[in-house]
């Protein structure tokens, strides 16, 4: 099943949700449709147009949105105030902003993350879960990908990422990439953003893609999501201890449906099997042959089957 043709936003604004940051916010499709959320990776990726095409316009109110310090939301690639718990709070500002009851929430990797850590602190204002790629962000997960364990699958792509680091340094990359992520030397700064992005664009796909190592590498987009990433990798993603496994009881009520590519190497099936695991009552479908991003042929059609079938059950 293949996405929906692409589709003109409705509106869009500029919403302050506090002192330093202001939100892109947009809406398409029919704005008296079924309303849903996406949630957007990384954190720092920001929204594309595609995104709209996992909706069909005629009958979902579909809102997209660029978390804080990401897109074309200001100021660009800013830590300050920018934790989960901010954006789990800008969620609900944005939904009273656009009076909606309850929304359907569709995110993808560290969308899956930050849907989940909302479902589960306000359950009452979802109407169904659609969970693709999922990050669980523990410490462990972080480490997988960014210190020892992906580095396996690509040998030759890692010594690009640690080139930037000396090898006296290179058993906390993730502590020596914020260093210099978050330091006043502009060019280490921008040496880093770009081999930071490098890794993550070039591992995302099963094959990879010319058209995903263009979108990490722009230089708008490898600084916010470095600079973002680290920061939040640093801090375990503001998460408690294996929360979201720990809190799933709160996502009971909620239809949910978990898609994962098989071959994901930025986030290993086996945190979405667990997520499966602690919400059993969610579909689960595992693609064949795709690894981690939302541009796989087989997870955008899954995704769009699901959207199709969310539409009917909350229509």
């Amino acid at each position: 099943m293949k996405l929906y043709p692409p589709i003109r936003e409705n509106w869009h604004i500029m919403f302050p949700v506090d002192d330093i940051h202001t939100l892109y916010i947009e809406e398409s499709g029919n704005p008296a449709g079924v309303p849903v959320v996406f949630l957007h990776g990384g954190p720092g990726a920001g929204c594309a147009p595609w995104h709209r095409q996992f909706f069909d316009p005629e009958h979902y109110r579909i809102i997209l949105f660029d978390q804080r310090g990401c897109g074309r939301s200001t100021p660009h690639a800013e830590l300050q105030a920018n934790t989960t718990w901010d954006l789990v709070a800008d969620l609900e500002k944005i939904r009273k902003e656009l009076a909606i009851e309850r929304w359907l929430v569709f995110g993808g990797s560290w969308g899956s993350t930050l849907g989940l850590a909302y479902a589960e602190t306000h359950p009452e204002r979802v109407s169904a879960l659609i969970m693709r790629g999922i990050f669980l962000g523990r410490p462990t997960d972080i480490a997988w990908f960014y210190q020892a364990g992906a580095n396996r699958i690509f040998p030759d792509y890692w010594e690009d990422f640690v080139a930037p680091i000396p090898v006296e340094e290179r058993d906390n990359l993730l502590a020596a990439y914020y260093q210099r992520l978050t330091g006043s030397n502009e060019i280490a700064r921008m040496q880093a953003a770009k081999a930071w992005a490098s890794w993550e664009g070039r591992t995302i796909n099963l094959k990879p893609l010319d058209t995903s190592m263009e979108h990490f590498t722009n230089p708008h987009t490898a600084m916010s999501v470095a600079r973002i990433e680290a920061h939040y990798f640093m801090h375990a993603c503001f998460l408690e201890a294996n929360q979201l496994i720990r809190d799933a009881q709160a996502l009971k009520d909620i239809p949910g449906m978990i898609i994962h590519g098989r071959y994901d190497m930025i986030c290993p099936l086996s945190q979405a099997h667990e997520l499966h695991q602690a919400w059993p009552h969610a579909d689960f479908t595992v693609v064949p042959a795709c690894g981690h991003a939302a541009s796989e042929l087989g997870i955008q059609s899954a995704l769009v089957k699901a959207s199709n079938f969310m539409l009917e059950q909350l229509s």
